[in-house]
């Protein structure tokens, strides 16, 4: 049985390894994209201009949904490979240089022969979708590699989770690498695993295991190979325009910068903020600019914050001098 998520009710979102702490707000639409993804077992592709909240939408979904959260920002040579498995080279060899450098074995204080401790199996790293399908395999995988470079495993709620409430993985931007990733991954995700070399067995979700949810994210800066397309749910997220854009910002305003009941933020601020935003929107689309969003408003609110505390009149005069530090992308030359 799927859960319902909380439609317009903040989500709060704990630090996470380098992701802060933050709030978020599902809308019915998102909810509902996130539902159909987990029933069909489908990548979800969330689409939309940079600062939408695509990203943070995976992480909330995992807190909400009580699973592992497991991510990975693509670039330009991101292969399908790297998104299963590395293979550490470089500390094989250093172990190599070590183990040659010793004397003798029992100065090498150790139970593993030195063939045992170069074997190549001890120098593969789980990457992400290893994670998401097979959470013990990689954490076992993980922890015999112990005279080698440790890699930090991904977020997990504390403390009921465990490996077969499944995972949420994030493939962040897509859009920025060649078209042979998204066509790679279509027999990983399809198989629901994948073979790695020097394993006996391929990676792959064990049996009573949730189906990981998996969130691919775009820009939209490259079109996507249409096989890819057609193997996904797509849900996209467009920042509406005019009052419902203000009503939206000022709304989201309030939740993120809202400590118990104390709001850290005056209304009078959320809406001037939100209406310059809407401004620079204007400005920006007219002359081909980069386009503000949601992320530039919170930024600058949260500058405003910290900066000036609850003070409203202060923090006002803050934000005409700060203003296109944060809402305009690029600054016209002066004549």
């Amino acid at each position: 049985m799927i859960p319902d998520l909380p439609i317009d009710q903040p989500v709060p979102l704990p630090k996470c390894g380098t992701w802060p702490t933050s709030v978020h707000l599902f809308d019915q639409t998102s909810a509902d994209a996130i539902l159909a993804a987990l029933a069909a077992e489908r990548p979800l592709l969330v689409q939309g201009e940079p600062g939408a909240g695509k990203s943070q939408l995976a992480r909330a979904a995992a807190v909400t949904l009580n699973r592992a959260f497991v991510s990975q920002v693509v670039h330009a040579r991101s292969e399908a490979q790297d998104l299963q498995w590395e293979y550490d080279a470089v500390s094989r060899l250093g172990e190599a240089q070590v183990l040659g450098s010793l004397r003798s074995e029992r100065s090498h204080r150790s139970n593993l022969t030195p063939q045992q401790r170069l074997a190549p199996r001890r120098f593969l790293c789980p990457g992400p979708l290893w994670w998401a399908f097979g959470w013990d395999s990689a954490r076992e995988h993980n922890d015999d590699r112990r005279t080698v470079r440790r890699v930090p495993e991904p977020w997990h709620p504390e403390p009921h989770w465990q490996p077969r409430d499944g995972a949420v993985l994030l493939i962040d931007e897509i859009d920025k690498a060649e078209a042979d990733l998204p066509n790679s991954l279509l027999e990983t995700l399809g198989n629901g695993g994948f073979p790695v070399p020097w394993l006996d067995t391929p990676v792959c979700i064990p049996a009573g295991t949730a189906a990981p949810l998996v969130i691919i994210t775009t820009n939209q800066e490259r079109e996507l190979p249409r096989a890819f397309l057609r193997r996904c749910l797509v849900l996209t997220l467009d920042l509406k325009e005019g009052d419902d854009l203000k009503a939206l910002l000022v709304a989201r305003g309030r939740q993120h910068f809202t400590v118990g009941s104390q709001q850290c933020v005056h209304d009078d601020i959320l809406e001037l903020v939100a209406a310059q935003l809407i401004t620079d929107r204007n400005d920006a689309k007219d002359k081909g600019f980069p386009v503000p969003g949601q992320a530039e408003y919170l930024d600058l609110l949260r500058a405003l914050d910290h900066a000036r505390g609850g003070d409203p009149a202060a923090q006002k005069k803050l934000f005409h001098r700060i203003k296109n530090f944060a809402l305009k992308k690029c600054q016209e030359s002066a004549g």
